[in-house]
């Protein structure tokens, strides 16, 4: 299970979500995909529901292509110190 680290908010925008590192007053946006992945995993479910639900989301995208977005976004967001499992 995922969770945003102590001192990270996260707020909805018209493209996706923000995200704000209160500690270091830096903010990162993601886009609509980021997004989807991040708020799968932020409601408790797995990597491999955040892959389904990209795959049934966006037509084009196949799952092994959604599986190296998720693993790439989880990777981005726990180097920038804004998740953590």
């Amino acid at each position: 299970m995922y969770a945003l680290k102590p001192g990270v908010l996260l707020t909805e925008t018209e493209y996706g979500l923000a995200l704000l590192d209160q500690k270091s007053a830096e903010y990162w946006t993601l886009n609509p995909t980021a997004a989807v992945v991040l708020q799968t995993l932020l409601d408790g479910h797995s990597v491999d529901r955040a892959v389904q639900t990209l795959t049934g989301r966006y037509e084009d995208v196949d799952t092994d292509l959604a599986t190296q977005d998720v693993t790439r976004i989880i990777d981005d967001l726990r180097s920038a110190g804004l998740i953590a499992p």
